[in-house]
């Protein structure tokens, strides 16, 4: 059997050379080993989440050029709620047949926000259009508001 000499005494333990120990290299390149397959992990992991940031960034980026050409409003230009069509109403996201036709009957609405108050639609679709629209008081809708009291 081999027979192992220590080289350096520290503090009453004795340190040997790695030449003593023939499983010494089979342990690092283990290690090694273990160390490189750890990293790949983590970098592969790592892109997978750049992609998917991406992926979501993108898709946000095409939707409101995606709503903007279905209705006729601009970034600068609101819908008013109270002389849009049904159709301008329902080119709005979360809004359809129903909340559009709900929207029509509730007229005349002196602030968008009378939308949810008067409960014509649930306040989740009114965050998805309230930076979309716009409540303006003409005479006709302030003649209307006064023949409905």
């Amino acid at each position: 059997m081999h027979q192992r000499t220590p080289c350096i005494p520290i503090r009453g333990t004795a340190v040997y050379n790695f030449a003593d120990f023939p499983e010494a290299p089979l342990r690092s390149r283990t290690l090694l080993r273990i160390a490189l397959a750890c990293a790949t992990v983590l970098c592969l992991t790592v892109l997978a989440a750049a992609q998917s940031a991406t992926t979501k960034s993108a898709a946000k980026t095409d939707k409101p050029a995606a709503s903007a050409s279905t209705d006729k409003t601009t970034a600068g230009e609101k819908l008013d709620i109270n002389t849009a069509t049904e159709d301008q109403l329902k080119a709005l996201p979360g809004i359809g047949d129903a909340y559009a036709k709900a929207i029509i009957a509730g007229r005349p609405y002196r602030a968008k926000n009378e939308l949810v108050t008067k409960k014509i639609i649930p306040q989740a679709a009114y965050e998805k259009v309230k930076d979309q629209i716009i409540a303006h008081r003409t005479a006709a809708t302030a003649k209307a508001s006064a023949a409905k009291k």
